[in-house]
């Protein structure tokens, strides 16, 4: 498995790829994703062996907190999952943001999103402490707009 920047020749796998994480995983338009590949390629990644891509990451520096970089998306190809590709996406995005001398990465998943929770917990992520437990996840009220409540989750470097 290789790791490399989003290119835009990679937009269509990589939309295929979002698309198997809904509801979780909100697809975006084509122009979206060619934005990432063209101004955020340092942050969003993909893992890919051979012609495939197995996995992707959309990450940004924050412009509040440049020491910050906000996960968007994580997905791995659900034939792929437990074979390290989160982990090795999110290693790579690490590594880039200690290169910048930023100092977290946090992300935010729905409430719901058990799978989620486990994997965050699993790569050292806290769960922010919220407004409110939902099924022993602290998660904030309307953290992203009216109705879009949160799990907050950060990984201090």
């Amino acid at each position: 498995m290789k790791i490399s920047p989003l290119r835009t020749d990679l937009i269509p796998s990589v939309i295929t790829l979002m698309e198997l994480g809904e509801p979780y995983i909100r697809t975006r338009a084509y122009s979206d994703y060619w934005a990432y590949a063209e101004l955020f390629s340092t942050t969003c990644l993909v893992a890919h062996t051979s012609n495939d891509i197995v996995g992707a990451v959309i990450a940004f520096r924050s412009q509040d907190n440049p020491a910050d970089i906000y996960v968007q998306d994580v997905m791995t190809h659900p034939d792929h999952r437990r074979q390290g590709i989160s982990t090795a996406l999110l290693t790579a995005l690490r590594e880039q943001a200690k290169s910048w001398g930023c100092t977290r990465l946090y992300l935010t998943s729905e409430p719901d999103n058990t799978a989620a929770h486990a994997t965050w917990r699993t790569l050292d992520f806290v769960n922010v402490a919220g407004d409110r437990d939902i099924d022993g996840v602290s998660v904030t009220s309307n953290f992203k707009g009216p109705g879009k409540n949160r799990a907050v989750y950060q990984l201090d470097m």
